[in-house]
């Protein structure tokens, strides 16, 4: 039964790692070598940095990964602090009414991100919100806290009362309660919020379409994207791939890096 189980879970990896085979296979291929038909066979020339130079020459990718950068680093570390923040009245200084100020937070995730697009463009094209970094920040900030203060909430419930009890007892204030120990205690769960809002982020092309437009402001998948619109008609398949591998690998840094983290902070908050 055991050699059965191996082989179909090989299997389903290989399944799953065959677009991911000829995404590198492709990237690598030089452009004038592309052929539809061929595409599954290896490259037989490497023409990655060619392809990469013409990227540069074709799109702005560079300032939209720093851009991306940081968004998708900023925005989840104020979004898992007001989280935490959110969780730790609610559970731990038992808010009055604390249930209805989650589902007020966490309500909101509800409602597909495509419904917002119009009301925000609408209010950031009235304000001098749109086409700003931290326009881009506060959006980014906002849609990640419902997901932060789930997290939370979970995590501080399986926390004793007695720590807090106690503390309080010693003449703690609940503000320094909840730096000194709750913070520190959480960090794992923290970590794991934060990653997994990294990623959304950093892959997220809805607000980047419809609340940028100049270069320095611009995400990467926005850019990204530019390279199969009409303004980059006839982008080889090659150079399309290469790019999508660039941008593919801070995601990918991430995880592998933080991958016992993110399963010990998943496995503390009770997703």
């Amino acid at each position: 039964m055991r050699p059965v189980r191996h082989g179909v879970l090989a299997l389903l990896g290989l399944l799953w790692l065959a677009p991911t085979y000829l995404i590198l296979a492709n990237a690598l291929r030089p452009v004038d070598a592309y052929d539809p038909e061929e595409a599954a066979k290896p490259p037989t020339d490497f023409a990655l940095f060619a392809n990469l130079g013409e990227v540069w020459e074709r799109t702005e990718l560079g300032p939209g990964m720093v851009s991306s950068l940081l968004y998708s680093v900023a925005s989840p570390a104020v979004a898992v602090l007001v989280g935490a923040l959110a969780g730790y009245a609610i559970v731990v200084l038992r808010l009055r009414r604390g249930f209805l100020w989650f589902m007020l937070i966490y309500g909101g995730s509800a409602f597909p991100l495509q419904m917002l697009v119009v009301p925000l463009f609408v209010g950031y094209s009235q304000t001098s919100l749109y086409d700003t970094r931290f326009g881009m920040m506060l959006v980014y900030t906002a849609v990640s806290v419902p997901l932060a203060a789930l997290v939370m909430r979970n995590f501080f419930g399986g926390i004793a009362v007695s720590v807090f009890e106690a503390a309080r007892m010693d003449g703690a204030s609940t503000l320094r309660i909840f730096w000194k120990i709750y913070l520190p205690l959480s960090w794992t769960a923290l970590a794991a919020v934060f990653i997994l809002e990294f990623t959304y982020i950093w892959n997220d092309l809805l607000f980047g379409l419809t609340l940028t437009q100049s270069e320095g402001v611009r995400p990467a998948m926005t850019e990204l994207a530019a390279l199969t619109t009409d303004v980059h008609a006839g982008t080889p398949v090659p150079v399309a791939l290469a790019a999508g591998l660039v941008v593919s690998l801070p995601t990918i840094a991430v995880f592998l890096l933080t991958q016992r983290l993110f399963t010990r902070g998943l496995t503390l908050a009770q997703i």
